[in-house]
């Protein structure tokens, strides 16, 4: 017999953890762009890894809502015309956007969703130089000309595909793909997804019903990572090492900050994980996460690795682990918790329905149109 207690617990657990994990990795990449020196009142501004990852997370939810209605999608596209309404909202290369874009939509308004409505998103938020100039690259119904960057923001927009499953996240190097050429910059991409899905779903230990045990984080990191190589080819051996090695340096020798900045001695994707998986494992308990993203952020590239650490942990300890004064200050938390809660939405419920089933959200399609 079912618990209906027991199913409604899951559900809000899961939610939590999802939560956790959108606004973990936005509360890292603040405290880390500003080396852990925060001001002391007033809003907290957003990183353009954060301003991405929306657009992500966005474009996840358009592609689930197509393949609904259309019975066919290409999900990195859909994503990739996420990245392009971010482009536009930025004023970066405008009409070329929207040559390619707005004929697409029936009534002729581009960029749409709701998304496109956030003033934040439309601020500049810090460089991304190799999404930006793959994206300025669009020309009529030609696919973005990728760069050969391995740069770290292929891997810290991509993190919301691991709420997607482990299917969308064993594919996530293709979403790095549109803009990011570099092999070692697709596979630590897809990496970090798998890893962050067993984040999201790994179960907490029997009895600890107040989440206070440390061994959550190391166990679903411990899991993760032993089990990359069996998602594909997207994990090289040696990468598979220094994954391993990362974690068991955390295990031995835990917050050591000459230990993190080899780890991760610059602003690529590949060290953005390596360092996160060094943090998060060296910073595993409940309490310690505020602890986990100032010390993150002492890394040579402190907003990239406080970002995949804050996601790590968030979706690990969930939403209520994180600093309460960060989150409540930080200008995109309202738009990053509803992009949370609208992807379990979709993912669960559908609630713009399907081709042949009727949705109970006659709003939704307006917000999240399918293309």
């Amino acid at each position: 017999m079912v618990d209906e207690k027991d199913l409604r617990s899951k559900a809000l657990r899961t939610e939590s953890r999802v939560r956790g994990m959108m606004l973990g990795l936005a509360v890292g990449d603040t405290l880390g762009a500003a080396r852990g020196n925060l001001p002391a009142s007033g809003p907290l501004r957003a990183g353009v890894s954060t301003q991405l990852a929306c657009f992500t997370a966005e474009g996840v939810i358009r592609a689930m809502v197509r393949g609904g209605h259309k019975g066919i999608c290409h999900p990195p596209g859909v994503v990739l015309h996420a990245y392009c309404r971010w482009a536009a909202l930025q004023g970066i290369e405008v009409e070329r956007m929207r040559r390619r874009w707005a004929s697409g939509n029936g009534d002729g308004e581009w960029p749409d969703g709701w998304l496109a409505g956030v003033p934040v998103l439309a601020e500049r938020r810090g460089s991304a130089p190799a999404t930006v100039t793959a994206l300025s690259r669009i020309e009529g119904n030609d696919e973005p000309s990728a760069t050969t960057s391995r740069g770290c923001h292929a891997l810290t927009r991509s993190l919301p595909i691991a709420v997607a499953g482990i299917g969308w996240a064993t594919q996530a190097g293709e979403f790095a793909a549109l803009t990011h050429g570099d092999s070692a910059a697709q596979s630590a991409t897809a990496q970090a997804a798998v890893l962050l899905h067993h984040c999201l779903t790994n179960a907490p230990p029997e009895h600890d019903h107040r989440g206070l045990s440390d061994r959550p984080v190391q166990e679903a990191m411990e899991a993760g990572i032993a089990g990359l190589p069996s998602y594909g080819e997207r994990t090289a051996t040696d990468e598979h090492g220094r994954l391993l090695a990362a974690f068991q340096h955390a295990v031995d020798q835990p917050a050591e900050a000459a230990l993190l900045a080899r780890l991760a001695p610059d602003a690529t994707a590949p060290s953005a994980l390596l360092g996160g998986i060094y943090t998060a494992a060296s910073f595993p308990g409940r309490a310690q996460l505020r602890a986990a993203l100032e010390f993150a952020a002492g890394a040579p590239d402190g907003a990239s690795v406080a970002c995949v650490t804050g996601a790590l942990l968030g979706a690990v300890h969930g939403v209520e682990a994180l600093p309460v004064d960060l989150v409540s200050r930080h200008e995109l938390a309202w738009v990053l918790d509803t992009l949370a809660r609208d992807m379990l939405s979709e993912i669960v419920d559908s609630p713009s329905g399907s081709e042949y089933v009727p949705g109970w959200d006659p709003y939704w399609w307006d917000r999240y149109p399918g293309w």
